[in-house]
């Protein structure tokens, strides 16, 4: 059973932080039921639902997954804080260690396997190992350069996240 009235024409904010999507929709397809009225946004957001209609006229927010679906007023009073959230999100995203590439240069600079690291770390783990490595030292040309190479590819990733 549906049922429609002045919810199906307003336009609604749809918000995806991690996705970097800010768009206007309106609610699609709308059920009466026991529990209260569920809904779908309209095309091309028509995949975002059931959600409850109650809740998000209510509240005037609603979560659907990584997506909130707010009123304009509701955006308003609270888009900075949501910008603020999905920037840290994206930030911690960028500087997880990338374990598969990076378990090879971590081995050659004897670091821990797992965790973060600190650019400091990969440096201080360099110069430990150079100290011996380096040909001047009485170590090889090519060891000398192996741990260049890891020191050097750990490091790019902090060069290119900022």
């Amino acid at each position: 059973m549906k049922a429609r009235g002045m919810t199906d024409k307003k336009e609604w904010v749809v918000w995806n932080g991690s996705m970097g999507i800010l768009d206007m929709a309106t609610i699609g397809h709308i059920e009466d039921g026991e529990g209260g009225r569920s809904a779908f946004l309209a095309p091309p957001y028509g995949v975002v639902g059931p959600f409850s209609l109650d809740e998000l006229e209510t509240r005037g927010r609603i979560a659907f997954g990584e997506c909130l679906v707010m009123s304009r007023q509701r955006w308003q009073e609270d888009q900075v804080g949501l910008r603020l959230e999905a920037r840290e999100k994206r930030r911690a995203f960028l500087f997880q260690p990338h374990f598969d590439d990076d378990q090879e240069h971590r081995e050659v600079l004897n670091l821990p396997m797992e965790g973060a690291l600190k650019p400091s770390e990969i440096s201080a783990a360099f110069r430990r190992l150079a100290k011996t490595a380096h040909p001047d030292a009485g170590g090889s040309n090519e060891h000398y350069r192996r741990i260049a190479e890891a020191r050097d590819a750990l490091l790019e990733q902090f060069a290119s996240a900022s």
